[in-house]
């Protein structure tokens, strides 16, 4: 009788959902399962495109595992998290996203039927940790390093590299030309510290600059080795000016070389009509006092954030551009080591910057003005022609990783086999090793070594191979015990298997490490919540 009387007890606002316990971990599996196989068909050389419109009504192609990531607006909280470490793989390595979610989704899959069984998830969760820093050992121990080898030698390694990463994406067809560019581009830059820069997204202007020119095909595309703007608004006279200089100084101003109109309405009255005369002299004496400055400091190139008006663009033998936006200017200033004056007085040789080469080009409908062989060169543009916006963009987001893995690679310098060959070798070791645990253990690290092959897997089917007759041979080979087999992997031409070192499939061992860290930690922490 005293129980029937105990009042409820509410703990939660009216209309909380709650869900606990098995249920509720297997709900969020399933939701990660489905995010995964949604970037699933991107994966490898044969990868499917996505095709994302939102309510703006933009529309975006691509094959970027991080870009579809960002671009779907995914609610479930659970799911949230592989979007989280998509975009986490896409700034600290750049490539490997889509890989990074798969291995995430996979994991999970392979964890789902224990945890049906009633299995603790602490238990799988341990497990996974182990077999996580066994396979990140296993890649450190089959990596290759590419160090010590001379800058020819060197340039063709990050080549391969770039074109591992470039043969995923739409612009895979002219991989070679592209990768060229890329290696020439971060290699421009030069090495160290100024690599860093490369990547985060305010330090962009370094490089990966990229101008689009719709029109034209891919091939028209060109690396700028300094920097290259679209030209600016421009006044009568304009045609007059020279379009080409070698070695000239450049001047950068933050001031308007114009007649101005007077901000507040001045008064000022006058007794005899010619004294009007002598203060609209007044203000031409100013500005051509102005202008006259400018050609004493010696500068054959001015520049300027504000108007430049159509006094200063006749005559004179000197090249000036008004309205030059912010970030372009500071480029200029970066590259040609320039500095950016707020006033024409006293302009000394020390604040000029200098180019080997300035010139004004016609790309497509567009005219550019580009600055080639900057003193400090710390900074390189790649133009980007190509046929439809769509297709610039995405080819822009496909440079952007292969840049960032050139980078990688040559920071790191160690590089692993690519095409599921270096995901096969750790699933092998894994699963020799789980032979040697007793107890439970064994059974989820060997789910862990299954989970891996997905990789090899997904290639398969994403270019329509039988992917369980490829695999197969894959085992075998990779079973061989004199270890030659290591290096093979799928072979995306014929549908059989190859060595994926010697045909130069190659991606930097930073990637593989990051995205089976990151990946197992998310799925860590998916099976920890309850």
């Amino acid at each position: 009788m005293a129980s029937m009387l105990q009042p409820q007890i509410i703990l939660l606002k009216e209309g909380t959902d709650t869900s606990q316990g098995k249920a509720q971990l297997i709900s969020n599996i399933n939701a990660c399962t489905v995010v995964a196989d949604v970037v699933r068909t991107t994966l490898g050389p044969r990868g499917m495109d996505k095709l994302i419109h939102d309510d703006k009504g933009n529309v975006t192609i691509s094959n970027d595992g991080a870009t579809i990531m960002k671009l779907l607006d995914i609610v479930h909280p659970a799911a949230k998290i592989l979007v989280d470490i998509a975009k986490s793989q896409d700034s600290e390595v750049g490539d490997g996203t889509t890989t990074v979610v798969l291995l995430a989704g996979e994991f999970l899959r392979e964890a789902k039927p224990f945890i049906e069984d009633g299995v603790h998830p602490q238990s799988l969760i341990r497990s996974y940790r182990t077999a996580s820093s066994l396979a990140i050992e296993k890649i450190k121990e089959l990596a290759v390093s590419i160090e010590g080898k001379s800058l020819e030698e060197k340039k063709s390694l990050l080549g391969k590299c770039a074109a591992t990463t470039l043969s995923s994406k739409l612009i895979g067809g002219e991989k070679e030309f592209f990768a060229s560019i890329v290696v020439d581009a971060v290699i421009a830059i030069g090495y160290e510290d100024r690599l860093n820069m490369i990547g985060n997204k305010e330090e962009l202007y370094l490089i990966d600059c990229f101008a689009h020119v719709p029109g034209g095909n891919m091939r028209d595309s060109f690396l700028v080795n300094g920097v290259a703007f679209k030209k600016t608004f421009s006044y009568a006279g304009f045609e007059q000016q020279p379009k080409k200089f070698v070695n000239p100084k450049i001047l950068l101003l933050n001031i308007e070389l114009e007649l101005k109109s007077e901000k507040e309405n001045a008064e000022i009255r006058l007794s005899d009509p010619s004294q009007y005369q002598s203060i609209v002299d007044a203000e031409w004496n100013i500005i051509y006092d102005k202008l006259d400055k400018c050609v004493q400091s010696g500068a054959k190139v001015v520049l300027s954030r504000l108007a430049i008006g159509d006094l200063a663009t006749q005559d004179r033998d000197i090249f000036c551009a008004g309205r030059v936006t912010e970030e372009d200017l500071q480029r200029v200033a970066a590259a040609t080591g320039g500095t950016v004056q707020t006033s024409v007085n006293n302009v000394i040789e020390e604040v000029l910057g200098t180019c080997e080469l300035f010139e004004e080009k016609q790309v497509g409908n567009e005219r550019f003005n580009i600055f080639s062989g900057c003193p400090s060169s710390l900074t390189a543009t790649i133009v980007l022609r190509g046929g439809a916006d769509q297709f610039i963009e995405e080819a822009e987001r496909s440079l952007h990783d292969a840049i960032m893995i050139v980078r990688r690679a040559l920071k790191n310098s160690t590089v692993v086999a690519g095409g599921g060959a270096i995901d096969m070798e750790i699933s092998r070791y894994l699963r020799q090793h789980a032979r040697t645990i007793a107890g439970k253990a064994q059974l989820f690290i060997n789910s862990y070594a299954k989970a891996l092959e997905v990789i090899p897997r997904q290639l398969c089917d994403n270019a329509g191979f039988d992917a369980t007759d490829v695999l197969n041979k894959l085992r075998q080979k990779h079973a061989l015990p004199s270890g030659e087999g290591a290096p093979y992997g799928v072979d995306i031409n014929t549908g059989g298997i190859a060595d994926s070192f010697a045909n130069f499939v190659w991606e930097p061992a930073v990637v593989k490490i990051n995205a089976i860290n990151a990946a197992t930690e998310a799925a860590c922490l998916i099976l920890s919540v309850d």
